[in-house]
């Protein structure tokens, strides 16, 4: 296993981008296919923040679904083209499949390699440029397009502490006011306070009669 700079070499990037010019063969799909393995590794790698918050769980793959979904709506909320905020939204935590989720309690003490971890992923699989240079748009939040997706992550965030303040753990407001701070576009202030006003549980429980739970029709 390569550990790479967080700087990735121009030479590793046009070797990755010739081989999506080349025939398909067997040792690149043996890479894609260990990266598909390495993706679900998703599913088993806890968001570590919420052990701090005393309620709530979930791991990275549930969190990136909803942010690429948050992606799509802010985007188009937006006026632009939603493919872009997507693409930034599906990969901006690939590299915790190697790296572990480093909460903001972490990253006071502790460093990681994203890019090490992302390249070393993706090598081998012709999508190593590419999928690196969506990660650097998303970290660099220059563009419109990362600016949505990043606050498409405090977004799914934020529906969470509203979750969890509604179920009483008042320790979710200071983090609530810190992700609510950390919004950078309108649109996804005006989600943010959609999302508070909202009830959680209206979508399933508030939409019908509540002689719908005693008699169930």
């Amino acid at each position: 296993m390569r550990d790479l700079d967080d700087d990735i070499t121009t030479e590793v990037r046009a070797d990755e981008q010739a081989l999506q010019k080349e025939p398909l063969n067997g040792e690149r799909l043996g890479h894609i296919a260990d990266l598909v393995y390495e993706v679900g590794m998703l599913r088993q790698t806890p968001r570590t923040g919420w052990a701090y918050l005393g309620t709530n769980s979930e791991n990275v793959a549930e969190h990136s679904f909803r942010v690429a979904v948050l992606g799509y709506i802010l985007a188009r909320l937006a006026g632009v083209e939603p493919d872009s905020v997507v693409r930034l939204c599906l990969f901006h935590d690939l590299h915790e499949a190697r790296s572990g989720d480093f909460n903001y309690v972490y990253h006071r003490y502790n460093q990681t390699k994203p890019h090490a971890a992302l390249a070393d992923a993706l090598l081998g699989t012709g999508f190593l440029a590419e999928i690196v240079s969506y990660f650097d748009e998303f970290s660099g939040s220059e563009t419109q397009a990362a600016l949505l997706a990043n606050d498409a992550d405090q977004l799914d965030l934020i529906a969470n502490l509203r979750v969890e303040l509604h179920k009483g753990n008042q320790f979710a407001r200071d983090w609530l006011d810190s992700a609510l701070l950390r919004l950078k576009t309108e649109e996804g202030r005006q989600l943010a306070r959609a999302l508070l006003e909202a009830d959680p549980n209206n979508w399933w429980y508030g939409e019908v009669a509540k002689s719908f739970w005693v008699h169930h029709k």
